[in-house]
């Protein structure tokens, strides 16, 4: 089923207004600064909503629903997870985070914060970590053209190829204008589309099949174990579900929201929006896969596409269920999902490239505007490259993300937390956790011993990697460990 007129007006509509907020963007930059982390100017609902939509690919409104129309509520674990890490996350990081960075050194990436947060002149640090940065993103954007290819492949009869290259440019198109400004203020709205598509959607087909009870008859009949969340599970797949949320602590999308809040004092309320916002969205995925069962399940006919390829459930759910003008909102929520996290990732891997490579090693003396087109013109090599992973059309967007996840997760997880909460961790100790944990992932992602997800053995032994090199070598300097001490009084007196 193609595209009418309705749905394309809308999305043309939503386009354009993308492209006018990333020129918005653009001319609120002015500098570096404020290409790569907006002036660190952002409130709490900014805050909250960029970072949940930044968080919150396509895979939300595609992989999520789809692994639960096939399966049931069991993979409702994963969203269990989610909101566990999520709500951790906010509480233990993201103020830490935020006066950290500003202390030492006024750190604009991670990198950056890496190196100066352990007094690293090698340089060493910041180099493993914008190659572990640029690794996993590139497979982590890859998720996202090919989600984004999904929507256009069925919304608007385009082949694959074709699809792959019209989504990555919507998105390109305003990240290369606007920087993180243009970012941030995208994903606000783009975080609206997506809770208002959640909440309707799942309403809308209960209401079709007659009610939750008539509903819950049909499932039982279409989709044997539906309602056993154990279905399938021994202790091994439950953890490695609900482990998802351990990789909140190292994506470095979702951490440099942090980093630009306005102030310490946004955090908490940030904390309330995001969280709220987060836990009706995953509600509301879960319950288009798991009552899209029920709708299918007793309309064979119009069954084929979603049999073909369950995670174009929501997909098909807006077409067949919502006038053309509101079905055109839906669906561009799913391409704002896809956008909000797609143009993070790009920002922050231009970032790395920028920030971390050519003004460090490169061109020393490079002129905040020479260093903001630099960073443009990597967003158009990212975005490139993660086109050309994406050319497999059977590609699957939860497996992508699941693996790009893992490798942040593990890599960068564990030295976040000790670096905000162990004053005794060195720069070895870092260096040997990120090294562990990437390698971990690579590995166990490989032969994928346990059938555990390579997150968890990664975050464990590069957690231990960090206590046993720190421990070994020598105590931190004396400014290191008074940095420390002062972030810990700032954090107290706020309240946080």
């Amino acid at each position: 089923m193609t595209a009418n007129t309705p749905t394309l007006v809308t999305f043309a509509i939503y386009l354009i207004g993308m492209l006018l907020i990333g020129w918005m963007g653009y001319r609120a930059t002015s500098n570096l600064s404020d290409y790569i982390l907006g002036g660190r100017s952002l409130g709490s609902v900014v805050t909250a909503l960029s970072a949940g939509a930044s968080d919150m690919s396509g895979w939300l409104l595609m992989g999520l629903p789809g692994a639960v129309f096939l399966s049931g509520l069991s993979e409702a674990w994963i969203a269990i997870g989610l909101c566990m890490g999520a709500w951790l996350n906010w509480r233990f990081v993201a103020a830490r985070l935020r006066v950290y960075t500003e202390k030492v050194g006024n750190a604009l990436t991670l990198p950056d914060y890496f190196t100066n947060r352990f007094e690293d002149r090698s340089s060493l640090l910041r180099i493993v970590t914008a190659v572990v940065i640029l690794v996993f993103f590139t497979i982590y954007c890859a998720s996202g053209v090919v989600a984004g290819a999904r929507l256009f492949e069925s919304m608007f009869g385009m082949d694959y190829q074709t699809a792959l290259w019209v989504g990555a440019i919507a998105t390109m198109a305003y990240v290369f204008i606007g920087g993180f400004l243009a970012v941030s203020w995208t994903d606000t709205i783009q975080a609206a589309l997506m809770i208002t598509a959640l909440i309707l959607a799942p309403l809308m087909v209960i209401y079709a099949d007659g009610g939750v009870g008539a509903s819950m008859d049909v499932i039982a009949t279409a989709r044997e174990g539906a309602f056993d969340m154990l279905k399938g599970h021994g202790w091994i797949a439950i953890i490695s579900l609900l482990a998802w949320g351990l990789g909140y602590f190292g994506q470095p999308h979702i951490l440099v929201r942090f980093m630009a809040a306005e102030s310490v004092k946004t955090i908490p309320n940030a904390r309330r929006i995001g969280m709220t916002w987060m836990i009706l969205c995953l509600g509301g995925a879960v319950a288009v896969g798991f009552f899209g069962i029920a709708y299918f399940g007793s309309r064979p006919e119009v069954a084929g596409a979603v049999n073909a390829n369950a995670e174009t459930v929501f997909l098909e759910v807006a077409k067949l269920l919502f006038n053309p003008w509101i079905a055109g909102v839906l669906l561009a929520a799913v391409l704002a999902a896809v956008m909000s996290t797609l143009s993070c990732q790009l920002l922050v891997c231009s970032s790395a490239l920028t920030q971390d490579i050519y003004k460090q090693f490169l061109h020393k003396r490079a002129s905040d505007k020479e260093l903001v087109w630099f960073g443009r013109a990597m967003v158009f090599a990212i975005a490139v490259i993660a086109i050309l992973i994406a050319q497999d059309p059977n590609s699957k967007v939860l497996g992508m993300v699941s693996y790009a996840w893992a490798g942040f997760g593990a890599a960068f997880g564990p030295i976040v937390l000790f670096s905000l909460l162990w004053k005794r961790m060195t720069r070895n100790g870092a260096l040997a956790g990120m090294l562990v944990g990437a390698i971990t992932v690579l590995v166990w992602k490989q032969y994928g011993w346990l059938n555990l997800y390579e997150i968890v053995p990664g975050f464990v032994f590069s957690s231990i990697a960090i206590v046993v090199v720190s421990w070994l070598g020598k105590p931190p300097s004396e400014r290191v460990q008074q940095v420390y001490a002062e972030v810990e009084q700032e954090i107290a007196r706020s309240g946080q």
